[in-house]
């Protein structure tokens, strides 16, 4: 029907996200396969500047050991007590020494370019791939907030449209909400060792942590967030559903990124920005 399709506007739509969602794990793949190409590279290269080393160390015939040229040094000298001799057909102790310490450095950087392989494929980095695939489909990419017990505060400040509240502001008024809806967050706090509601003396303690000290935030405050700045929150996470809260407000939502293994002190909460185009992207 000249060049017309039967398809639906949602069925092309469909098609398209497909799509990008396949060219995304394929640049995804690629950047990993670099990075794993980039390690190993790093580890051959230093094995073999060892080697050679060593070699040059062991080959030579002289009565005196000049070791300027292993360092890209040029007359080091040893120090009295390591005026050692290396002649033909023996080994010296200062020799053995050095010997034992470029094989304990040659063990040390193939751990650590080890270490850095099983990192690519450790929860951490595991979680940053799905988060970037789940933010990609709606334009999204990650901006990163310090890791200063103020993060969830520090990211919605980062996304206020037309508000200015501080991070100070922020806790100032959560727990000035909180306070004044107790009934509300009371149910929800309890002792970790017995169970036990929180009396109302513990639930002021605890406003009064979130107000004037670095305390984490979580679900609770979120929803105390969300009525004081009546806008929506939406909690994007790798292994499971967005979370919503405050859809009652219509207004386009505060999103934050959860991470579970961001930092050694596992949770986290990024802020977001609009994705943006690879730098030698070529235009299509």
């Amino acid at each position: 029907m000249d060049g017309e399709t039967d398809e639906s506007p949602e069925e092309q739509l469909a098609k398209q996200h497909r799509k990008e969602k396949k060219d995304l794990q394929a640049k995804i793949q690629s950047m990993k396969n670099a990075m794993t190409d980039e390690i190993a590279k790093l580890e051959a290269d230093l094995n073999q500047k060892h080697e050679e080393e060593l070699s040059l160390l062991n080959s030579t015939g002289d009565t005196k050991v000049n070791i300027s040229v292993l360092n890209g040094v040029e007359n080091l000298q040893m120090d009295d007590g390591e005026k050692e001799d290396v002649t033909q057909g023996r080994v010296t102790k200062a020799q053995k020494r050095r010997e034992k310490k470029a094989a304990q450095e040659k063990e040390r950087e193939s751990r650590i370019a080890e270490a850095e392989v099983l990192n690519l494929q450790g929860v951490r980095h595991q979680e940053g791939l799905m988060l970037a695939q789940k933010l990609a489909l709606q334009q999204l990419q990650i901006k990163e907030i310090s890791s200063d017990g103020h993060c969830m505060y520090r990211a919605i400040e980062d996304q206020l449209p037309e508000i200015v509240m501080s991070v100070k502001d922020l806790r100032s008024r959560t727990a000035e909400h909180m306070r004044s809806h107790a009934d509300d967050f009371l149910p929800f706090l309890t002792k970790p060792n017995t169970g036990d509601m929180y009396t109302r003396e513990e639930f002021e303690h605890y406003c009064s942590e979130v107000e004037h000290t670095a305390a984490w935030g979580g679900q609770l405050e979120l929803q105390a967030l969300t009525q004081v700045l009546r806008l929506p929150i939406e909690v994007i996470q790798a292994n499971s559903s967005a979370i919503k809260i405050g859809e009652e407000f219509d207004s386009d939502p505060i999103t934050l990124v959860y991470m579970r293994h961001a930092y050694g002190l596992g949770e986290h909460y990024n802020s977001v920005e609009r994705l943006k185009e690879p730098a030698n992207a070529e235009d299509s």
